[in-house]
């Protein structure tokens, strides 16, 4: 289909907001980018268009259900919405938008989502994937960190900070709060959907993530048979891309121009 820039998408009922950016070129891949459990369309900033300069590729970004402009979702959510993200929604989206080649980029959840969906899916479309703090297992240190967030939410200004990028920003919060602080999702592990991965995956992780150890990126190193290309960025948190962007972009630059090479290649920065 032809997309607008901007728009919504119909799948499954709920309505979600997009963001598209046109390749360089008619034949370039697309990489598609997952957000994070607080994220948005919105919260990628400005990662996108510096994506799409950098690689030449088409940029599609979407809020998933109960986040940004998109449809609200029933809580609590089920504790294996990420794997129904994956196994459910994503797909049609690629199929919906025309995906042809390209890539997979998440952060946080949209990292387990992204690992879900390329271990499930032995999908000849997609040439790698880009894992940005992902989560694999629930550690202590998540935990604790989402717990701590609950209450900066309910005592200070960051429900007001929130709600500039979400309809609903108490859906949104509370809809992927709830479920990690739930004690039965203490049990969730998709780590064997590693070992399915077909294609190279990078790794990107911020050197003090409060959210996930160094733990997460050792089981992405044992599980995957595919190559893992791994990068600790220095002084970052659990978004690299927003604390460390030239170093973040960098790393994914050089990481999509080996994984998408071919033919037709990709357009780079100008040196």
């Amino acid at each position: 289909m032809i997309l607008n820039p901007t728009g919504f998408l119909t799948i499954g009922g709920a309505s979600l907001e997009y963001k598209w950016l046109a390749p360089q070129a008619a034949d370039a891949p697309t990489i598609v980018m997952l957000h994070e459990g607080l994220g948005s369309v919105g919260l990628w900033g400005d990662l996108p268009e510096k994506l799409q300069q950098a690689t030449g590729a088409g940029i599609f970004a979407y809020s998933r259900a109960g986040y940004g402009q998109s449809s609200p979702v029933t809580l609590p959510r089920p504790l294996d919405y990420m794997q129904r993200e994956a196994l459910d929604v994503l797909p049609t989206i690629l199929d919906v938008i025309g995906f042809k080649r390209g890539l997979l980029l998440g952060h946080s959840d949209g990292a387990s989502i992204a690992t879900i969906y390329a271990g499930a899916h032995q999908d000849h479309r997609l040439n790698g994937v880009v894992l940005i703090a992902p989560h694999f297992i629930v550690e202590d240190i998540s935990v604790k960190s989402i717990a701590a967030i609950k209450t900066t939410y309910e005592t200070t200004d960051l429900k007001t900070k929130l709600a500039r990028w979400h309809k609903d920003v108490d859906n949104a919060f509370y809809g992927w709060n709830g479920a990690w602080l739930d004690p039965a999702f203490r049990d969730w592990d998709i780590s064997e959907y590693l070992a399915y991965i077909r294609v190279p995956v990078m790794v990107l992780q911020g050197e003090n993530d409060q959210y996930g150890t160094l733990r997460q990126v050792e089981i992405a190193q044992e599980e995957c048979y595919c190559p893992v290309d791994l990068k600790i960025i220095s002084g970052a948190g659990h978004s690299p891309q927003r604390e460390a962007p030239e170093a973040a972009l960098d790393a994914i630059e050089q990481f999509a121009k080996a994984a998408l090479r071919d033919d037709r290649g990709l357009q780079g920065r100008a040196a």
